[in-house]
This record gives structure tokens, sequence and C-alpha cells, in this order.
């Protein structure tokens, strides 16, 4: 489970430094308590420019804070982090909106996105707000103007995200655990024996297995995006476009030059038929660090889609 702080729960709403002070307390006490559950609560860089009070933004309320007080909130908002756009999801063109507001570029946005994508993901707010309630229903129009709706669990009291935390699934802490979660997670990929193989020599990263975790769990999403004449469906185009064309897709297929000098290392043992071989220049894409995902290529409703390599990306020249 993800925690985001909810930017939209400050609004200028503190009438006075103390005021804001107890809350911003109460924060930083439920940020202690997702470390005791080694999760971490993440914020937006811009966050401490927010209006917490009707003449103050929250980097200047904080300013009056006592010494100690002062140093451990904004090392957190400026420095530590973790910052949710480092690893954000949805798009300044993907238009969010919880009644009439549009909540795109914002935490809940973003929540509202891991959320369609499959993640476990809540917000957290900041008390008294406008955002004393849960859930938080947001919608997602689509240009083709259909929409999707589903309801974000918010927390702004340390009962309901203690509850929360002993319930849910434990974080990745290792390659290996990756390993045994994906394969339980991503029912329609076929992972190869030893896809995860090259991992092992690498350490362990939370940032790269959370982005491995996004692209493995929107390959299994798309594999089941096909109608039963094996056409895609809408969501299907909606995947495909976002994930697999532009400069930033997530999924390409490798270069001419790649597939020509690599071709060796493009190539893998079939998973049903280990006396074969097949070609997979196509990948998901990591770049810090550069780490890449090999699967089959075309993924269509009536073959497996096999995942054969997750690791160092191997075209390097």
């Amino acid at each position: 489970m993800e925690l985001l702080l909810n930017d939209l729960s400050l609004h200028g709403q503190f009438t006075s430094i103390h005021d804001f002070h107890q809350a911003i307390r109460s924060i930083m006490n439920m940020r202690n308590t997702l470390r005791q559950f080694g999760r971490e609560l993440y914020c937006h860089r811009n966050v401490a420019q927010t209006q917490v009070t009707p003449r103050m933004s929250m980097q200047q309320a904080v300013q009056q804070f006592d010494s100690s007080d002062r140093r451990a909130v904004m090392i957190w908002l400026t420095q530590q982090g973790p910052f949710w756009e480092d690893d954000r999801i949805h798009s300044e063109n993907d238009y969010l909106e919880y009644q009439g507001q549009m909540v795109t570029d914002t935490a809940l946005g973003e929540v509202a996105i891991r959320c369609f994508r499959g993640h476990e993901c809540n917000t957290l707010s900041l008390t008294p707000s406008n955002w004393g309630f849960s859930p938080i229903p947001v919608a997602w129009q689509h240009d083709d103007k259909t929409c999707d709706s589903i309801e974000i669990t918010n927390h702004w009291n340390i009962n309901t995200l203690e509850t929360a935390l002993q319930t849910a699934a434990p974080p990745i802490k290792s390659w290996e655990q990756l390993n045994v979660t994906m394969r339980n997670q991503c029912a329609s990929l076929t992972f190869s024996d030893e896809c995860f193989e090259p991992l092992k020599g690498i350490p362990f990263n939370d940032s790269a297995a959370k982005r491995l975790v996004d692209r493995l769990k929107t390959l299994d999403k798309y594999k089941g995006c096909f109608n039963e004449h094996g056409q895609r469906t809408p969501e299907g185009d909606r995947i495909y476009q976002d994930y697999f064309t532009g400069d930033k897709a997530w999924f390409t297929d490798s270069s001419e030059s790649e597939k020509h000098d690599f071709k060796s290392a493009l190539t893998f043992l079939d998973p049903e038929n280990k006396k074969e071989h097949i070609f997979c220049p196509w990948h998901g894409k990591i770049n810090t660090p550069k780490m890449r995902i090999h699967f089959s290529w075309p993924i269509s409703q009536d073959k497996p889609l096999h995942v054969v390599y997750i690791g160092h990306k191997l075209t390097k020249k």
C-alpha cells in the first residue's frame, strides 16, 4: 500500500500558526507510523508553497515552529521526500475530477490513476480540512468521452491508518519477494523459470522494484484486453496509446541496429519448449537505473505473453 499526502487538504483553512502546527504534527506522527510498517509518506516537491493560512504558505508557517519541528518538516518536504512525481503515472493530459473539480496534477489524481492500474494506494489528509471523509470518488474522463470512476480511501486520523496498515500486504523488500508477488498477481503473464535470475546480482532498489511492478501489472492488464474475436477492447486501445506509443512510452521495440548488434543477447529459451528459442526485442523500460523487461511480441488473445528477462539493459554499447 502506498500513501500520498493529499495536497488539496491544504487550502488556506488554518486561522493560526498554532492550529496548523497541531495539524502538521498529526501528519508527522502518521508518517512515523508508516515508517514503522516499512512504508513512506509521499509528497509533492511544491507542497511547501501551498497556502495554509490566509496570508502564509506552508514554508512560511513552518518557519514559526521551534527549531526541531521546523527542521524535521522542511527536510521531509524539500530534501528527503520521497516525492510522488518521481514515479508519476498520470499525465497532464489525463482529465480527472472530483464532483466537477479538476484534480489532474494533484496527489488525488495520481492516487486515482494508480488505483485504476491495480495499485493499492490511499491518500492522507490534514485535519481540519474540506477532505475529512472517505472514500473520495474520482472520475477519469477519456478522449472518447467515456468515463471511469473509482473510490479512493482517505485517512485523516491515525486509527484508520493503523487498521489499514495492519491488513495491507507487506511492501516488497527483495527481488525474490518481487518474483513471488508478480507470479501470483500477474496471472495473464507467462514468466519463464529464469526471467528473474538476472536481478540476483543487482542490489535491491525500492524505486526500481515499484516501477517493475507498474510495468508488469500494465502488461498483465493489457494481455486481458482482447475480445473473443482477437480485437483490442477500448481499454486495450487506451493502454496501447498510453504506454506503447510516444517519446515516453514504457514499452518499445529495440532499434534495428540493436536487433542486429545484440541479436544473441535478445534471444531467449522458449518457456514452453526449451529446445527452441524466441527473439524478444520488445521490452519495458526503466531508466534509473537502466533496467529492462523483455517479452514476446505481438501480444494477442490466443498466444501466451512470455516474460523472459528482467534485469540490466542488455543493449549497452
